[in-house]
C-alpha cells in the first residue's frame, strides 16, 4: 500500500475529501476524516464548509450535515432527473397532519408525542408512526419525568426528502406575538 498523498494547498485537500465522501458507505464524522488525511481537525471542517460553497454554486452534488456527521449527496435540484434515470417512484406526498407534525419536530427536537399532541392539539400516534416507518423521524432518547416518554428528532432522511443541507437551512421560525394576536383577537370579536 502507498503511503498518503501529500495535501499541500486547499484544492488537494478538498479533492480527497470529496472522494472519501464519495467512498464512505454513509455519513462520516468530521474526525474519522481528519485522523484519515492526518490533518488537524479544524483545517478539515474549514475545507468542508469551502467545498459545500463550490457545490452550492451551480454543481450536481452537495454536502449534507446531520447529528454531527457529513455526507455527499445529489444536489435537490436534480431529483427529479435521478428518480427517472434510476426509475424510483416518484417521491410519496406527505398528508397535511404528516406536514404539520414533522414541522413541530424538526423546530423542536428532541419533542416528545405528548408535546407534540399538545401542539397540534390531537392524537399524533398514527402520523408519528407513519413518519417513523418513511425514515423521516426516529428515536433519539428518552425525557427525565414521569413515564420517561420517548423523544423524537428529524433523520437524514428528512434532510434529503426537503433538499436541506442541515437543519440551519429551515426557514426561520417567528413566533407570533402574544400581544399582538390577541389584540388582533380581541378586535375581531368586537367587530
Amino acid at each position: 500500500m502507498s503511503d498518503l498523498p501529500i495535501l499541500n494547498d486547499s484544492s488537494q485537500i478538498r479533492a480527497c475529501l470529496e472522494a472519501m465522501l464519495f467512498a464512505a458507505p454513509g455519513p462520516v464524522t468530521t474526525a474519522q476524516l481528519a485522523e484519515a488525511m492526518q490533518l488537524p481537525l479544524d483545517v478539515v471542517e474549514a475545507e468542508l464548509q469551502g467545498l459545500a460553497e463550490e457545490y452550492q454554486l451551480g454543481r450536481g452534488l452537495g454536502l449534507q450535515w446531520h447529528a454531527g456527521r457529513v455526507q455527499l449527496t445529489t444536489a435537490p435540484a436534480f431529483a427529479a432527473v435521478i428518480e427517472r434515470f434510476l426509475g424510483l417512484e416518484a417521491t410519496a406526498r406527505l398528508s397535511r397532519a404528516a406536514l404539520e407534525t414533522l414541522a413541530i419536530i424538526a423546530y423542536r427536537q428532541p419533542v416528545t408525542r405528548p408535546a407534540v399532541d399538545s401542539i397540534r392539539g390531537v392524537n399524533s400516534d398514527g402520523v408519528m408512526k407513519s413518519l417513523l416507518s418513511k425514515g423521516l423521524i426516529q428515536e433519539t432518547g428518552r425525557a427525565e419525568g414521569p413515564g420517561r416518554p420517548i423523544l423524537y428528532g428529524t433523520t437524514g432522511e428528512f434532510l434529503q426528502h426537503f433538499g436541506l443541507s442541515s437543519l440551519a437551512d429551515l426557514p426561520a421560525y417567528d413566533v407570533p406575538d402574544e400581544d399582538a394576536a390577541l389584540e388582533e383577537e380581541n378586535h375581531i370579536l368586537k367587530d
